[in-house]
C-alpha cells in the first residue's frame, strides 16, 4: 500500500467501532440477526444469520463519518476474508440520502484485497437500481457492507482495512 492512499478504517485490537451500526431487516419486520465486533486478532467481524421469515432477507453494518473527499481517488480497496458468499459494499455521498451506490463482490474464503472502482458503483434503493448516473460525487459520508442473497444463511466477513487508492 502506498503512503498516498487514504485509509478509511484500519482495524486493530484498539479500534473504536462504536460508530459502526448493524441494520437488519428487522426494521421491516424481518428476523435476520447481524453482529459486529473486533476479534482477538484485531479484525472486524460482521457475522450472523440471514432469515427469510416475515419477508426478511438482509443484514448490514454501516459506518457514518465526516465527509471525506474522493476527488483524487479512483477506487476503494478492502482487505478482507469472507466465507465464500456474495456481499455488497455500499457508499453514500450524503448520509441522509435514501439511496446508496453499490458494488457486489464474492469472497473466496481466503484473505484478499477486493478492489472497487468508484465510477462503477451504481445507485440503488431497497434493492432496485435507480435511473441515475453511477457514483461521481466529490465525497462520501457513509460506507456499508450488506448481505442479502435471497436465501437463509449464516455469514461471516472479517475486515482488516478499507482505503482509497488512486
Amino acid at each position: 500500500m502506498k503512503d498516498s492512499n487514504l485509509i478509511l478504517f484500519d482495524f486493530n485490537t484498539k479500534s473504536n467501532i462504536s460508530n459502526w451500526r448493524v441494520v437488519d431487516d428487522v426494521v421491516m419486520g424481518g428476523r435476520s440477526n447481524g453482529n459486529f465486533r473486533l476479534n482477538k486478532n484485531g479484525h472486524a467481524e460482521f457475522y450472523g444469520d440471514v432469515s427469510l421469515e416475515n419477508s426478511g432477507g438482509f443484514s448490514s453494518v454501516r459506518y457514518r463519518f465526516e465527509s471525506i473527499q474522493t476527488l483524487n481517488s479512483k477506487e476503494i480497496v478492502i482487505r478482507l476474508k469472507g466465507d465464500g458468499k456474495k456481499y455488497q459494499f455500499r457508499v453514500k455521498d450524503k448520509s441522509n440520502n435514501n439511496y446508496s451506490y453499490i458494488s457486489t463482490f464474492t469472497t473466496s474464503g481466503n484473505w484478499e484485497n477486493i478492489t472497487i472502482q468508484l465510477s462503477e458503483m451504481y445507485p440503488a434503493f431497497r434493492g432496485r437500481k435507480l435511473n441515475m448516473d453511477n457514483f461521481s460525487a466529490e465525497s462520501i459520508e457513509q460506507i456499508a457492507f450488506l448481505i442479502g442473497n435471497k436465501k437463509q444463511q449464516r455469514f461471516k466477513l472479517e475486515i482488516d482495512k478499507i482505503f482509497f487508492s488512486k
